[in-house]
């Protein structure tokens, strides 16, 4: 989940944001962030942003579903790895990044009725 991520302080540093504002954001739900195990580095996945570094509509929606439906983050990150359709060549991160946030949406609401 870490290719094409992008660490807080370089989102701090390109785009002139605040660390601390950029957790808060994280913590909240507002932004999407993944860690790899022994790191104490926050990763952004870059599908989440336009080229100024705003989040996008799609990104918004998804994010927006996943807070309403209480999924935490790795529960989040593990839904966007899972394989899609027939062959299971694609991802619920690539139909994202292909701008087709429908099936991943449709997956959130179904994982917020099922128990955790």
């Amino acid at each position: 989940m870490t290719n094409g991520a992008l660490s807080g302080s370089w989102m701090a540093a390109r785009y002139g944001l605040d660390p601390v504002a950029i957790e808060v954001r994280r913590r909240a739900g507002e932004l999407f962030a993944t860690r790899a195990p022994g790191s104490d580095e926050w990763m952004y996945p870059s599908w989440q942003f336009d080229q100024h570094g705003e989040l996008t509509p799609d990104a918004r929606r998804v994010l927006d579903a996943a807070r309403e439906a209480g999924l935490t983050q790795s529960q989040l990150a593990e839904l966007l790895r899972r394989r899609v359709g027939l062959a299971g060549r694609r991802t619920m991160q690539d139909l994202l990044l292909a701008g087709d946030p429908g099936v991943v949406l449709s997956a959130i609401r179904t994982r917020s009725a099922q128990s955790f």
